[in-house]
């Protein structure tokens, strides 16, 4: 198990992502520090007001618009410069979040198949959506708060030293009691930050599944249930909240009351001081007013603690993401346009802690431009078998050869590049109809080679009667569109990239009859010339393929043509037969 990281570590690995905008930071830093500057000013200026201007005969000072007028002028500089400031960590910031999310959004597309089996979809959302901006946070909102008010304690502690240096000891023992503080809660804060992010992701799930399975809450009655579902995980995300909230409250009064105590030990010093004539009435005002100035800056850096904590919980979930193995991409060899010979030689997988394997023993040879059709019950390796293809999986044993070459020693995008998939979960996009089908490697391809792929998927006749034909919005997977035009959407898509690899995954079992039609013909001019593999529960579909192959418990039962495995009285056979019985009960009398 690897070894958590340290704050130290996380912070310095945050760092990383500021580094490119170091002349933003820095010129933000110089406004900082100007603006720190000026803090001292105000007290220092309240001392020869109050010695000079109230007690002096003949009016007061020589000029009593000095003061006031370097009084409005030490907030004006104020105001310009926390505004340049402000605005350009503000900058960094979200050029920081931006930056972080784009590379984790990269490292997600690059996963592989097993994570998303592994990990519920919400997971890497929420870290993608949430968690990136404690991160960013922590990365500079903490720098700008411990640099900012870290300068303006400075400069006050300078002020009050050369105005009583005695006085300003006492204020020094408040430094070990406010690290004390932050040390006590900074444990107890990343743990409940740790927490709270688990549980944000929890509710993201509830709230994803029921957007998703909206129909079936509703038909089955199921809002009662969800909704009690969805307060246990929302009353979660507040109970971890509120343990952030505790630990994070409970430092500041802390703060503050040692602080107080500084304060009034300071005031009877002083009082004794006055008495003896060791300080006066302005310095004494003036020493207090910086005292009490300090207050604030303290207190900013004692809850900068919590941010501080939260962020490197943060740090450690993005990480986390950051951190995952990509999917293994070694091979060298660019498979060019391949003819689609695809060896399967003693292949065996099994699925992480899965107890038997998914597939044993499988030897298959296809040729070029042949049709195969996989076939058995449920669970018998058929999506499995064919999800190998595209190396969505490895094999644990044996090889994948395509044209003599093992599918590993192909890259991973010459292989992919071969490959064009249709299944029965249509997936589209939140985009126009053109867009859906000229995708990935194929998009910007040309209007006529979109339309002719649509016609050719029999789609074009629904296409052109929509609102504003390809340059229609489809909706979230499509939801626009019927489940017959959604799959003729995605056998067009396949139709476009024209690959000599197809893999037909239930490609027809969404469909009615008449989509089923319209859909069979375009399927059967697709498979014209390449290398396809069918995976069908609709026997009658692949009555016509080259090779039927059933599986069964991940073997191979038998193999042959439809006429050959009928007349062997085998497993498709069986199979065969039941669906047929099934079909004509089916029939209308």
């Amino acid at each position: 198990m690897t070894k958590p990281a340290s704050s130290r570590e996380l912070y310095l690995r945050l760092l990383q992502y500021v580094r490119p905008y170091w002349k933003a930071i820095v010129l933000s830093l110089c406004a900082t520090a100007i603006m720190a500057a000026t803090e001292p000013m105000f007290p220092a200026l309240l001392k020869p007001l109050l010695d000079e201007g109230f007690t002096k005969q003949g009016g007061g000072m020589e000029n009593p618009l000095l003061i006031p007028l370097g009084i409005v002028g030490v907030f004006l500089l104020r105001g310009v410069f926390n505004y340049f400031s402000s605005y350009g960590f503000s900058w960094v910031s979200n050029r920081v979040i931006a930056d972080i999310r784009a590379e984790m959004y990269l490292r997600m597309v690059r996963l592989p198949n097993g994570y998303f089996q592994k990990n519920a979809s919400s997971v890497p959302l929420t870290k993608i959506a949430y968690d990136v901006n404690g991160v960013a946070s922590a990365a500079t909102n903490v720098i700008v708060t411990v640099l900012k008010d870290g300068l303006v304690v400075i400069g006050l502690l300078c002020w009050l030293l050369w105005l009583n240096w005695q006085l300003t000891l006492i204020c020094f023992a408040l430094i070990p009691a406010v690290a004390w503080a932050m040390r006590t809660f900074s444990g107890r804060l990343r743990k409940a930050s740790r927490a709270a992010q688990v549980s944000t992701a929890n509710m993201v799930q509830v709230l994803q599944e029921t957007a998703h399975c909206e129909r079936v809450i509703k038909v089955f009655g199921g809002e009662s249930q969800e909704a009690a579902r969805f307060h246990r995980t929302n009353d979660e995300v507040r109970r971890q909240n509120m343990r952030q909230a505790v630990a994070a409250a409970a430092t500041n009064p802390i703060v503050q009351m040692f602080a107080a105590t500084a304060v009034a030990v300071v005031i009877y010093i002083a009082q004794v001081q006055s008495a003896s004539g060791q300080i006066t009435v302005g310095s004494f005002v003036s020493f207090i007013t910086a005292l009490l100035m300090l207050l604030s800056p303290l207190r900013h850096l004692a809850d900068v603690n919590a941010p501080l904590q939260r962020g490197l919980a943060a740090a450690e979930s993005v990480f986390q993401l950051l951190d995952e193995a990509i999917e293994c991409d070694d091979g060298k060899i660019d498979a060019g346009h391949a003819a689609g010979h695809l060896v399967f030689r003693d292949v065996a997988f099994r699925y992480p802690g899965a107890e038997r394997n998914a597939l044993s023993g499988i030897n298959l040879d296809i040729a070029p431009g042949q049709t195969v059709a996989l076939v058995g019950q449920s669970g018998g390796g058929k999506s499995t078998l064919a999800a190998l293809v595209p190396r969505f999986h490895n094999p644990d044993s044996g090889a994948i050869l395509l044209d003599g070459n093992e599918l590993q020693a192909l890259s991973m995008h010459s292989l992919r590049r071969n490959i064009a998939y249709v299944s029965q979960d249509v997936l589209l996009f939140n985009d126009t109809v053109a867009a859906n089908i000229a995708y990935g490697d194929k998009a910007g391809a040309s209007l006529e080679a979109i339309e002719a792929a649509a016609a050719a998927a029999n789609a074009l006749e629904f296409i052109r009667a929509l609102p504003n034909g390809f340059e229609t919005m489809i909706g979230e997977n499509g939801n626009n569109l019927s489940g017959g035009q959604r799959q003729r959407l995605a056998i067009a898509r396949a139709i476009l990239k024209d690959a000599p690899i197809l893999i037909l995954d239930e490609a027809t079992s969404a469909l009615d009859n008449e989509s089923e039609r319209l859909v069979q013909g375009a399927l059967e001019n697709l498979m014209k010339k390449r290398t396809t593999l069918v995976i069908a529960h609709r026997l009658s579909t692949i009555e016509k393929a080259d090779c039927i192959v059933v599986l069964g418990d991940g073997r191979v039962l038998e193999s042959g043509q439809h006429g050959e495995l009928v007349a062997i009285n085998g497993a498709y056979a069986r199979l065969h037969s039941l669906q047929m019985q099934t079909e004509s009960m089916r029939e209308p009398a």
